[in-house]
């Protein structure tokens, strides 16, 4: 058997799905993984897959992919550009689009599991693929560990895997230690008391207290945090009110915090709660801040041995000068959730999926050009070759470096 990648993956690109909602997609991996050998367990953590292929004695090397979409209408103009529709958890009808290139990671995978199903005389273990839902709602990880994933398949010994992103392809960014920061998501609805707009002094306004919240919440990282540790707090929605001349009895904020160590997330979101409170308590609020927390991605941390080990095999796949160490990057993840759980290194790099020819525009000014889409970009679309190539050489080396 022989997967045709291309066109595996333009028809995932072409068919994607939002969170918990991957059911075509675990179809089409459960399928391609039983044609090529492996134990296939279908709906771990709802939508997940699991793939199992024992090879003798050895290490089990957990190999992860994400396969959930995105809630943005694709704008590439490609001939395989999706045209998808779902339904969000809110009952709500939103285009959907592969904008954060889980289609490549699906892809990717299944080119590994094929080359490693096909060469079992030159590794000796236990090779675990996860094809896992809602990575983009933080949650599929560990619904799939809820599952009962560590008891109903063989504990893995390290957990490596890669996502792509806009740097040249053929280019793989590794960084040790803290690799991704932890993301918090949440809502605080402040609560006031209604009236007319002409009589403010017969009412608690909660746009006024929501404003001083948002105003207090810029000091919680510039006046409490060490300028030595990183963290952000945004504010990225407001909502109150229906009408200019109404004060509404509530305002909602909706809030992303981001951190790299446990320590700091923890204080930020202690002084996040509190400042809210405490405006809320001086503004004469009839009652404390409702808070809400949402998707929650825990600090994706690659072990630094593992890390230098996979390093050095990349290294020899795609040469001395394509591995790069681009430092810890403010997005989130959270396949950290399995190598947590079974307490083993997690090694989770970047794969270049951009034109190969912005390699040059870097080595010349030294920096990506602005003008490139990113992932959750409406416009991202990374090259099909030699991306997919390079993801499943990727994957193979490391997993090989693993295996007896």
């Amino acid at each position: 058997m022989t997967l045709d990648l291309t066109a595996i993956y333009k028809d995932l690109h072409s068919n994607p799905e939002l969170s918990f909602q991957e059911t075509r997609t675990a179809g089409i991996v459960a399928g391609h993984l039983r044609e090529l050998g492996f134990e296939v367990t279908e709906g771990v953590g709802r939508t997940g897959v699991v793939g199992v292929l024992a090879n003798g004695v050895g290490p089990t090397v957990l190999l992860r992919a994400d396969m959930d979409g995105l809630p943005v209408e694709e704008q590439t103009g490609l001939d395989y550009a999706s045209t998808a529709r779902g339904t969000d958890p809110d009952g709500n009808d939103v285009p959907v689009m592969h904008a954060c290139g889980h289609d490549v990671h699906v892809t990717c995978l299944l080119g590994a599991a094929e080359v490693l199903a096909g060469s079992r005389e030159e590794w000796s273990g236990t090779l675990v693929t996860v094809f896992q839902p809602a990575e983009e709602a933080g949650g599929g990880a560990a619904e799939m560990l809820r599952d009962g994933f560590l008891d109903r398949f063989p504990r893995p010994d390290v957990v490596l895997g890669q996502h792509v992103a806009p740097i040249p392809a053929g280019f793989i960014g590794l960084t040790p230690g803290p690799a991704m920061a932890a993301a918090d998501s949440l809502s605080i609805t402040l609560h006031g008391v209604g009236g007319h707009g002409s009589r403010p002094e017969a009412t608690v306004d909660p746009v006024y207290l929501a404003a001083n919240v948002i105003n207090r919440l810029q000091g919680v990282v510039s006046r409490e945090i060490s300028a030595l540790d990183t963290a952000v707090v945004t504010v990225g929605q407001v909502h109150a009110g229906t009408k200019n001349n109404i004060i509404p009895d509530k305002a909602t904020l909706g809030l992303t915090v981001r951190s790299y160590r446990e320590e700091v997330r923890s204080k930020v979101l202690e002084s996040v709660e509190r400042v809210a409170k405490a405006e809320a308590q001086a503004s004469a609020s009839p009652k404390e801040p409702t808070i809400e927390y949402f998707e929650r991605f825990p600090v994706t941390v690659n072990d630094p041995t593992a890390s230098e080990r996979v390093a050095t095999v990349l290294r020899g796949v795609l040469g001395e000068q394509r591995v790069l160490n681009p430092g810890p990057l403010s997005g989130s993840e959270d396949v950290g959730e399995f190598s947590t759980a079974a307490d083993v290194p997690l090694v989770y790099w970047f794969l270049g999926g951009g034109e190969p020819s912005l390699a040059e525009i870097v080595a010349k000014t030294g920096r990506m050009p602005d003008d490139i889409p990113s992932n959750h970009s409406p416009f991202f679309a990374p090259v099909i070759d030699p991306t997919l190539d390079n993801g499943v050489k990727a994957l193979v080396a490391a997993a090989r470096e693993f295996l007896s």
